[in-house]
């Protein structure tokens, strides 16, 4: 794909860089189906979301070539930034799929058009 092509043209960081990100979105799209799984509760989707992150994503950041990693305090800065970045996602999906589109769908489906 892209990453392949900047490779080619001798542009290997930004190849390397477009690769990684499609593999954190490959990953993080991919688990989404956790939330899909009805018969678990909230806080075990979160939590099993969040381990699957931690095993893939959070290593995708340490080796992506994105932050230093000299140092012990490079390495926590790239933990707390994945952490402060969950945390903020999962709060906006929360009000967007678990307040707002719950709420309009029980506004649409009270409203009736005239006949």
């Amino acid at each position: 794909g892209i990453a392949v092509a900047l490779y080619a043209q001798g542009q290997a960081q930004d190849g390397r860089s477009t690769l990684f990100a499609a593999l954190v979105f490959g990953t993080v799209a991919a688990a989404s189906v956790i939330y899909d799984v009805s018969r678990w509760t909230l806080a075990r989707q979160t939590a099993v979301h969040f381990a699957v992150m931690v095993g893939t994503v959070l290593p995708l950041l340490f080796v992506s070539g994105w932050f230093p990693t000299r140092t012990a305090a490079d390495c926590f800065a790239i933990v707390g930034a994945f952490l402060l970045v969950g945390l903020i996602l999962w709060f906006a999906a929360f009000v967007l799929f678990g307040v707002l589109v719950p709420r309009f769908k029980d506004r649409s489906s009270r409203v009736r058009l005239p006949s």
